[in-house]
């Protein structure tokens, strides 16, 4: 057994693991942040991607002991209180979601695109960007428009950012 040492979702967070245990089993079973899914254990679906110090992992794929000392971020983690984030929002607004139960790994997916692309994408780029997450539920059609509207959006924030920095 190894004690791991992380932040989660800006929360010191400490436990005991086996050192087999992965992160998505830590996350989920030892801190019941239960919006990371496992949905194929073959690390194909996406269904369990965090953000690790700012990076988008499939957290199936992470053992705990390598995320300790870690910031690690959570679909559970990126909302302020009650206002969603941006691309919480555009998803409600497009209607990016069937099932739900591929959402939150589309969702950290979709974030760490934005934030790598400035905000700025095309169609062509969030297609190719989603092709470790699988939705067997939809024809990715309002998964692409809803990230797509909220990179519009949250692009606008960092031009509004850079320029309030210069």
């Amino acid at each position: 057994m190894t004690e791991v040492s992380m932040t989660v979702n800006g929360r010191a967070m400490d436990g005991v693991v086996e050192d087999r245990t992965l992160l998505v089993q830590f996350l989920r079973d030892q801190l019941g942040l239960t919006g990371t899914h496992v949905g194929c254990d073959t690390s194909q679906c996406g269904a369990c991607i965090v953000h690790v110090d700012g990076q988008a992992v499939k957290s199936c794929t992470m053992l705990a002991v390598q995320a300790s000392g870690a910031a690690v971020t959570t679909i559970e983690g990126i909302a302020k209180g009650q206002d969603l984030h941006p691309v919480q929002a555009a998803f409600r607004e497009h209607h990016g979601l069937q099932c739900g139960y591929c959402t939150p790994g589309m969702i950290m997916t979709a974030v760490d695109m934005i934030r790598r692309h400035d905000g700025v994408l095309d169609e062509h780029t969030v297609r190719e960007e989603l092709d470790g997450n699988i939705c067997r539920c939809t024809g990715y059609h309002n998964i692409v428009k809803a990230i797509l509207s909220a990179a519009e959006a949250m692009g606008a924030t960092v031009s509004d950012q850079r320029i309030a920095a210069e």
